[in-house]
């Protein structure tokens, strides 16, 4: 991680997928999250759409939480292997029923929420960490989703 200076498209590989692996198309979502992403971003990742229940299973699994959460992130190892000369960023996931809640209750699409979610954990696989930064995550997703047309908060 580098700067916070969100300017030119990153040179982002983004595969959307469900909870099995499949292929999914999320409408916008990888052309809008290329596009704002900070420039430091490159590497390919996969964002993992999946239910509650597998979410759950996730969050039992990797944090010990018998809870859904709306995304988690799950950072490569950095000394891994590469595609071609892109490195391996990692992978987001996101629970589709959690973020169709957060939406209604905000007043957003279904999609402006996976975005949102999709964009919060592409920063953490950054580095970015908002429980240990002093608010420099949150003041750069800020930045970012306005840049990206998203309501704030």
């Amino acid at each position: 991680m580098t700067t916070d200076d969100p300017d030119p498209p990153s040179r982002l590989r983004i595969t959307v997928t469900d909870g099995r692996g499949r292929p999914r198309t999320e409408r916008g979502l990888v052309p809008w999250l290329t596009r704002i992403a900070p420039r430091t971003a490159r590497g390919e990742l996969t964002i993992a759409l999946v239910g509650d229940r597998k979410m759950r299973d996730l969050n039992r699994q990797f944090r010990g939480l018998n809870r859904v959460t709306d995304v988690l992130s799950f950072p490569a190892d950095h000394d891994g292997p590469a595609v071609g000369d892109v490195p391996l960023l990692g992978d987001v996931v996101i629970a589709t029923g959690r973020a169709a809640r957060q939406a209604r209750a905000a007043g957003w699409t279904d999609a402006q929420e996976v975005k949102r979610l999709a964009l919060h954990g592409l920063l953490h696989l950054l580095g970015y960490d908002h429980e240990r930064d002093d608010g420099r995550m949150e003041r750069l997703e800020l930045r970012l989703r306005r840049r990206g047309g998203l309501p704030p908060d």
